[in-house]
């Protein structure tokens, strides 16, 4: 069997134009594969920073290009070899396997609908159903707030007393810390302000690692606690976080670290 010439011309182009479409571009005989490309277009419209289009592959294309470009000249010029360069070439060969890895754990372990609404339960318990709006002043001494609740008794504002606070953030607020759950405060804090009524006074100064505090309770209210579907996607993060860092240890508990 034998070609004639234009025959021939098109078989070469047949097997010739696939081959050249599996490669975006040839910088000095290196290939760029179109699959690099496709890659970037993926990771830069999944972050939602750009549409697809052909403007957007032009642009990518010519990074890669110019990028090549430069690789090679550093390697011309012996940077492979450099100390400094080869530790940051293996610290980035190590994050994208254990990046790699781990999205692969969670893939196969995913946190379940059942795990999230456990957690956010978890979540609204020790927040509890009541927000506090709490003053205290921080003194030094027993002594100290011993002094200010027997002023506050005979009389003195609450609010004029806190400016002798060492709590410097709140002292010029009359000792203000806002509305808050008892759960963001330290238990033997927030006990001592739980058992009192609206406008109450602790009876003893509260001791804390910070110092003696006075603590006053201006209102109560009805906790106003975030739905489980609003906060659903940073309790399913935080979930996650968990299984990784768990996953981890439990690596670093079976291997052999001498």
């Amino acid at each position: 069997m034998t070609f004639k010439p234009a025959k021939l011309l098109i078989a070469l182009l047949v097997v010739a134009v696939p081959a050249f479409a599996q490669n975006v571009a040839v910088v000095n005989g290196k290939a760029i594969p179109t699959s690099r490309v496709e890659a970037v277009v993926k990771q830069v419209v999944a972050q939602g920073q750009q549409p697809d289009s052909p403007q957007l592959r032009e642009l990518i294309k010519k990074d890669l290009i110019s990028r090549e470009v430069l690789v090679q000249e550093a390697d011309k010029q012996g940077y492979a070899k450099n100390a400094d360069v080869k530790a940051a070439i293996e610290n980035a060969r190590q994050a994208i396997m254990v990046n790699a890895l781990l999205a692969e754990y969670v893939k196969k372990n995913p946190v379940s609908d059942a795990d999230i609404k456990a957690e956010y339960d978890k979540f609204v318990a020790q927040a509890g159903d009541k927000e506090y709006h709490v003053r205290h002043i921080l003194l030094g001494t027993e002594a100290e707030a011993n002094d200010v609740i027997a002023k506050i008794k005979g009389g003195a504002k609450f609010e004029d007393l806190a400016k002798q606070s060492k709590d410097t953030g709140s002292a010029a607020n009359g000792g203000d810390l806002d509305w808050a759950s008892p759960s963001s405060f330290p238990p033997v804090f927030s006990q001592a302000f739980v058992a009192l009524q609206k406008g109450q006074v602790t009876e003893k100064p509260v001791q804390t690692p910070n110092g003696f505090h006075v603590i006053k309770v201006d209102d109560i209210r009805q906790a106003k606690l975030p739905t489980l579907e609003e906060v659903k996607p940073q309790v399913a993060e935080a979930l996650v976080q968990k299984k990784v860092q768990a996953y981890q240890e439990e690596l670093v508990k079976k291997a052999k670290v001498q």
